[in-house]
């Protein structure tokens, strides 16, 4: 299913599932429902081959251990295992996905992943922040042809820069930048939304945000700001065993933040200044009209004590009053009679 993305179509919701699937098929089926629920366009999950992206000595970082414990049997390259999906698991949640109408992302972490999504005609390629700086990656994921959206937390604006121009080397031009802020969850204060704009400025692409405030404000700002595409974690529930199932957003919740979203949009409307259809009523009852403060004869040469500004408006319009004063009234005006140019000489 296509969908295109930028200027001139609605935000592109990602519902990050990433590995709260738990390993388990099941579980990812559900959490593609949750998604077509709470109507996200995409639901993206994460592929890669522990050995890899990792070394089996690689300590966990300290939020890992404070959301799955600080088990001396269970290493950060054991805890990855766990949370692999296997070619099989991803060709049927890619159908399941198909059948409930709603596109399949992943992120591949290594060459090998992003062969297998390529192979499964994924129709686009997320980058998490952590290959930001994975030059080789970058330029091997970007030979593949495929849009590409990158996450940039913890990452300098110089190192960004390259990262974009390696994929722009392999003539890959459809990119979308996003905002990140790699800590979980992260606070408004270390949000810098502003990011988005110097991306568009500094690097001529689409621009949104990665989400990992529990905070309902960013999405509302980030699509007031021009973001277009968001991304934000969820989960079945955030009380189920798992790194990322504790920061993650539960049904409601994720409810409520694309609505935001959308609700911002329709807010937002377009640029052209005009009288809606809605005002016409008002603009007539609430605007208003010169008036008569006298009785005024035929023949007589309207002068400024003769008029003043009332309710409702249908008349002429106090804009107008240099049209009327000095002209001569060619019928009988009583008091209090809204004036209209059929009863003045507008020679």
């Amino acid at each position: 299913m296509d969908r295109l993305v930028g200027d001139d179509h609605p935000l592109f919701f990602i519902a990050e599932a990433g590995v709260n699937h738990n390993g388990s098929t099941t579980m990812g089926k559900q959490l593609i429902d949750i998604a077509v629920e709470a109507g996200a366009d995409a639901v993206k999950f994460q592929t890669f081959k522990t050995e890899n992206i990792i070394t089996k000595k690689a300590p966990k970082s300290t939020y890992h251990i404070e959301t799955t414990g600080d088990d001396d049997n269970q290493s950060w390259f054991d805890l990855l295992k766990t949370q692999e999906m296997s070619k099989n698991m991803h060709v049927e949640l890619i159908k399941y996905c198909d059948n409930k109408g709603i596109i399949f992302l992943s992120t591949p972490y290594d060459e090998e992943s992003a062969d297998l999504l390529e192979d499964l005609n994924v129709p686009a390629f997320k980058i998490a922040s952590t290959d930001t700086s994975n030059i080789p990656l970058l330029q091997y994921i970007a030979k593949k042809g495929r849009p590409m959206i990158l996450s940039s937390a913890m990452a300098t604006m110089e190192e960004v820069k390259l990262a974009v121009s390696a994929v722009r080397s392999e003539g890959l031009n459809e990119i979308a930048m996003l905002q990140c802020t790699g800590n979980y969850p992260a606070k408004l204060s270390d949000t810098n939304l502003r990011v988005m704009q110097t991306y568009e400025e500094k690097l001529n692409c689409i621009v949104g945000y990665s989400d990992h405030t529990p905070d309902l404000i960013n999405p509302v700002a980030a699509t007031a700001m021009g973001a277009k595409v968001y991304e934000k974690h969820f989960t079945i529930d955030r009380s189920l065993p798992g790194p990322d199932h504790r920061m993650a957003l539960e049904l409601d919740e994720l409810k409520q933040t694309i609505k935001a979203i959308r609700d911002t949009e329709l807010a937002l409307g377009n640029s052209t200044k005009q009288v809606l259809e809605s005002e016409k009523e008002n603009r007539v009852k609430l605007r208003k009209s010169i008036v008569s403060k006298l009785n005024i004869k035929k023949d007589d040469i309207i002068t400024m004590d003769m008029l003043s500004f009332k309710r409702p408006g249908h008349g002429i319009q106090p804009a107008e009053l240099n049209n009327v004063i000095g002209k001569k009234a060619i019928t009988d005006i009583s008091e209090g009679t809204v004036l209209l140019f059929e009863m003045i000489d507008d020679k």
